[in-house]
């Protein structure tokens, strides 16, 4: 009867080329640098399959980061372990300065080989497409919230300052409306800048309609709804909640899902 062998693979990942690293099963097995894989599906499986012929067992891991998650996805789907690992959890030795896609490979497969990794919840296609309109709608927010204070900064250089209560309101809107320049130039700053918020306020509100239509049609649509009916929890933060949290059922104690928000 044969052996049961099993591998550590590490990918360094990269925009072109990922680095990738095995370590073997066992306290003393080897370590070594693989080489590099392009960034494409079919280069990557070619990789995957040809270590599972030498292996019985992949345990794949890479940090998490602007690449996303759609190699681990691939790994899963031929049938091997992967793990999205928090790059801020990484242990680090003191002193270690200098890295390489080559070093910081290596180091990963002989981490993932002593348990010492902690790895990211991994969303579904779906969820991951829920949080990225989530997530465009955030932007939009910010660019609008941007855009009022370089118009309000303009306006107080120039000594317009509005004393008639809150920012933004109908009163707020029609007092801008008034606002002249004698200066052409100064004149087209300023409408510049009130058209851009106006397309602004137009793009979110158009990010919010996405959501509404989008959200009802989602897995945990019933989530958002339940988390709606405690105080304060409107749509929009529910669907926020849900998005970046996902399922809270992972976190084990009330205290780790305040650890993860960083309360």
């Amino acid at each position: 009867m044969g052996e049961y062998s099993e591998a550590f693979v590490a990918f360094d990942v990269a925009k072109k080329k990922h680095a990738v690293a095995i370590a073997a099963g066992g306290r003393t097995g080897e370590v070594r640098f693989l080489g590099e894989v392009e960034n494409r599906p079919a280069a990557i499986e070619r990789t995957i399959k040809k270590l599972g012929k030498r292996y019985d067992r992949l345990h794949v891991c890479f940090e998490a980061g602007p690449t996303g998650y759609g190699l681990c996805r691939q790994v899963r789907d031929l049938g091997h372990d992967c793990m999205v690992v928090a790059p801020a959890l990484i242990p680090k030795r003191s002193g270690e300065r200098i890295k390489t896609n080559r070093r910081d490979a290596v180091t990963l497969a002989r981490l993932h080989r002593a348990g010492e990794l902690t790895g990211v919840w991994v969303p579904d296609v779906v969820h991951e497409a829920v949080r990225d309109l989530v997530r465009a709608r955030e932007s939009g927010a910010d660019d609008l919230r941007r855009k009022r204070q370089q118009l309000l900064s303009f306006l107080l250089r120039h000594g317009r300052i509005y004393e008639g209560g809150g920012h933004w309101t109908l009163a707020h809107r029609r007092w801008l409306a008034r606002q002249s320049f004698e200066h052409p130039a100064q004149q087209i700053v300023f409408q510049e800048k009130i058209d851009a918020i106006e397309d602004a306020v137009q793009r979110l509100r158009r990010l919010d309609e996405q959501l509404s239509a989008v959200v009802p049609t989602w897995s945990m649509a019933r989530v958002v709804e339940a988390y709606q009916a405690m105080r304060g929890a409107s749509f929009l933060v529910a669907v926020i909640f849900a998005a970046e949290i996902g399922d809270v059922r992972r976190f084990d104690t009330p205290p780790q899902l305040m650890a993860f928000l960083g309360l």
